[in-house]
């Protein structure tokens, strides 16, 4: 028997003997205040905290929104203490969210990523993408794409960066400067940028484009020099653990912290296995990585480097915040991936490719989701939704396979 997660909730699951289960070791115990405390006092190639900030300078605070878990709010709370006793009023602090594309971040949500504390106490800043008014020049990549950000970014004295790392399908892994862009860039900065993942001829990801990999990755490169048009002067990536918990901090300059932060992550949820297998059940690990289907499909395709081609997938997803994104269902019009590429070609938006990510694996794997979408969205992604009795009956029946309990946390490699 096995607890996975679904949402804030869990699902029991009887699993035959021969399952095997994919997951990273033992999750590591939380770091007490004290800890990160002496981890903020030991930043990578940068002053400390007291000694970047002036009193009479205003600080902004670079959070992720609520589809990232990140121990923001136990770091900012430690952050902003030390701020105000080095001098700083909490009138001059404030916290932006990095949305990128994603919907706005509710109050609620401000309260549990900053906790009720923090966000009663200092100023909280919204970032829209399309908002002009908000937004700022601030350079071009070596490419000539126009670098577009949040204008806090140049408004405020000082700039410091909260973010968790962990893998991600085509920018390597998420935290440090995706923070910045494309969490505080424009939707033309942003377009501009995701769409280095992609290689229209070849209609596939580009050289050089994978979940783990920052060497040679385009999307990567894009994000560093982006973020580098602005001034950040102190970053924090933490790891976290399965329940929101921070385990690992890195604190220091914004790329030195970040590739820092990486190695170790990597180091410790890279899981390599000796076969793939006929039937593999994932869990994206609940909430807030199942928030939405453009989130839950990262777990996706870790399942599927897992799974033999033609084989069986379940994928655990619940998506209480629906697709993510209302125009993404328009991509899934196209008869297959390839015309789905082609759409691409002629007319690229971040969300066709992860259509072309999800559809790519429906084509290739009989995926059957356990899921709260309504039927007729997940019927047009080509993928089977099926109730959470008929799931346990399912898997239960099974003669091998595996188990991926948490599958936005890990890296799954053939041993080769």
């Amino acid at each position: 028997m096995i607890d996975i997660r679904y949402g804030r909730e869990r699902i029991s699951l009887e699993i035959p003997d021969a399952f095997e289960v994919i997951a990273a070791g033992p999750e590591s115990e939380p770091l007490s205040d004290h800890r990160i405390g002496e981890l903020i006092d030991k930043p990578i190639g940068t002053a400390m905290l007291e000694e970047i900030v002036s009193p009479g300078e205003t600080v902004l605070f670079v959070v992720p929104d609520a589809t990232r878990a990140s121990g923001a709010g136990q770091i900012i709370n430690l952050l902003v203490r030390r701020l105000i006793a080095n001098g700083t009023m909490p009138y001059d602090i404030a916290a932006i969210f990095a949305t990128g594309i994603h919907r706005p971040v509710t109050e609620s949500e401000k309260a549990e990523i900053l906790t009720p504390f923090i966000a009663q106490r200092i100023k909280t800043l919204d970032h829209a993408s399309r908002d002009l008014m908000r937004i700022v020049n601030v350079g071009e990549l070596s490419d000539g794409t126009p670098v577009e950000l949040n204008r806090a970014l140049v408004e405020f004295d000082r700039v410091v960066t909260i973010g968790s790392v962990g893998f991600h399908y085509f920018a390597g892994f998420t935290g440090g400067r995706k923070l910045i862009c494309p969490g505080l860039a424009s939707n033309r900065t942003i377009t501009a940028t995701h769409r280095l993942a992609f290689d229209f001829e070849r209609q596939t990801r580009a050289e050089g484009v994978a979940s783990g990999n920052l060497e040679g990755n385009p999307v990567h490169q894009a994000f560093v020099e982006a973020a580098s048009k602005v001034k950040v002067d102190l970053s924090v990536s933490s790891i976290v653990n399965g329940r929101g918990e921070v385990t690992g901090l890195f604190c220091g300059d914004l790329l030195g912290a970040h590739i820092a932060a990486c190695e170790d992550y990597a180091a410790t949820h890279t899981v390599a296995t000796e076969r793939q297998y006929e039937n593999v059940v994932v869990s994206c690990g609940g909430s807030p990585f199942d928030i939405n289907i453009i989130q839950a499909h990262k777990s996706l395709e870790a399942a599927s480097r897992a799974c033999k081609p033609g084989g069986r997938i379940y994928f655990v997803a619940e998506c209480g915040d629906g697709l993510g994104r209302p125009d993404l269902l328009k991509w899934f019009e196209a008869s297959d991936s390839r015309e789905l590429a082609d759409n691409l070609a002629n007319g690229y938006q971040v969300n066709g490719q992860t259509a072309w990510s999800l559809l790519s694996i429906a084509e290739r794997f009989d995926v059957r989701i356990v899921t709260s979408l309504p039927d007729d969205a997940v019927g047009k992604t080509r993928l089977r939704k099926i109730p959470v009795e008929t799931f346990r009956s399912e898997v239960r029946d099974l003669s091998e396979g595996c188990v991926v309990p948490a599958g936005a946390g890990i890296l799954v490699r053939l041993r080769s």
